[in-house]
């Protein structure tokens, strides 16, 4: 231990997470009991109203609409999301701005002192810090995302007065199980007695009703207790409830992809169940819907040639990636820069891409767990055969070949992982 945090005196933001990083042995410990100790030493029991947001994809848009909408109806508005993109502070976010360092280590401090011998891993000191901020600047809503799976993430010891599943696909197999029955009680674990409960996949497995229904919760599933329906030719939608409530004539999410259809309505779900404590207008919703922000899904740059930036890391998200990818216009050429993680399914992502791409362009993300390009290159080749594959020494190479190669008309390509996509962002100096 850094005698300087020992003593609650560094004051270094990155000295911090440096020190986070390695001290506890595993980077994903499942259990909630050191975490609840350290939660009731410091009295973390925040009053204000707190949505919890589940899934394997999509929650971070659920969460950025949340935010924006409530933001634009006049509340403070607290948010936790992971992992981030570019630094630390998108973790920690009033009202969608980023907190500055200063109020994160004032918090990793409080959390240091009160941990005592209690070993806490690196996300579990974040979820703490969040929320341990958000009671600091009492906010009206602490709008929480899962980090993985949601019975045992560290985000689940806080009640949820509403809590969603947006999507159940297979990921993080080690943790959650390798079917999505099986994940599906992992995610419906946010699902509370007696509290609403939705869920935004289309097709949810048994075992999540089921679950939900032995706990007595409020399950609200998508196409059943609400939904949407396309009106005026695909430019507007209306929202609908089983109780009656329509919301008409709603403009398209600013985020793009179909996708995003079936994660404002859940966003809009999760409103409609808190809206005697959070009433919102409708012109709150419109407002909300038309800018809300949310980097890296499925986000198309300015500029020619087209880049196309998405964080999409296992099949499910693939899948939704490419259905995205045709819809947009004619490229003759797309060239890929792919980089991704060992422990994802990475012949599951390439193999649902593998036909939308003629030039792939790989490396490993500059971390220890990321999967080499000689790796990536022989999946791909064994499901793409025609497909050009260049392999280069770092993210930056593979995005700077990319840029090279592709004419004005064609398009780049850049998923497979947070990481990737960071790197990516970092080289054009965003």
């Amino acid at each position: 231990m850094s005698d300087s945090i020992a003593m609650g005196v560094e004051r270094d933001l990155a000295a911090w997470l440096n020190y986070l990083e390695n001290l506890h042995p595993m980077a994903i410990d499942m259990g909630l009991e050191r975490v609840k100790t350290v939660q009731q030493r410091m009295g973390l029991f925040p009053r204000c109203l707190v949505i919890t947001v589940a899934g394997t994809n999509g929650k971070g848009s659920v969460c950025a609409m949340l935010t924006r909408i409530l933001t634009i109806a006049g509340y403070k508005v607290g948010t936790y999301t992971s992992p981030h993109l570019l630094k630390y502070n998108e973790r920690i976010a009033i009202n969608g701005v980023p907190i500055d360092d200063q109020p994160i280590v004032e918090s990793f401090v409080a959390i240091e002192a009160a941990r005592q011998d209690i070993s806490l891993s690196y996300f579990e000191f974040g979820t703490l810090a969040a929320v341990h901020q958000f009671m600091q600047q009492e906010v009206d809503v602490a709008i929480l995302e899962v980090g993985l799976g949601g019975r045992l993430d560290a985000v689940n010891i806080f009640e949820p007065s509403v809590s969603g599943v947006v999507t159940i696909g297979i990921d993080h197999q080690a943790y959650l199980g390798d079917t999505r029955e099986a994940i599906a009680i992992e995610k419906a674990g946010v699902y509370r007695p007696r509290k609403a409960a939705l869920c935004a996949d289309p097709y949810p497995p048994q075992s999540l009703i089921d679950t939900a229904h032995a706990i007595g919760a409020n399950l609200q599933l998508i196409g059943v207790d609400f939904g949407f329906e396309m009106q005026a030719e695909g430019q507007q939608w209306v929202w609908w409830d089983k109780t009656g409530v329509r919301k008409n004539a709603l403009p398209i999410p600013a985020l793009r992809g179909k996708y995003q259809m079936a994660n404002a309505a859940m966003a809009l779900g999760l409103l409609e169940a808190v809206k005697a404590q959070l009433p919102i207008s409708l012109g709150d919703i419109k407002r909300g819907l038309l800018e809300v922000e949310w980097p890296a899904r499925f986000q198309v740059l300015p500029g020619r040639p087209v880049v196309v930036l998405d964080v999409a890391h296992n099949p499910h998200a693939a899948a939704v990636f490419r259905a995205s990818l045709d819809n947009m216009g004619f490229h003759p050429v797309t060239h890929a820069v792919l980089g991704m993680m060992q422990d994802k399914d990475i012949e599951g992502v390439i193999k649902l891409v593998a036909d939308r791409i003629d030039v792939w362009h790989v490396a490993a993300p500059n971390l220890p767990r990321a999967a080499q390009a000689s790796v990536l290159a022989e999946l791909i080749a064994a499901h793409s055969p025609l497909a050009r594959v260049i392999q280069c020494e770092s993210i930056e190479k593979a995005y700077q070949s990319a840029c090279e190669m592709a004419n004005e008309a064609d398009r780049i390509l850049v998923f497979g992982s947070f990481y990737t996509v960071s790197e990516v962002m970092t080289a054009r100096g965003h």
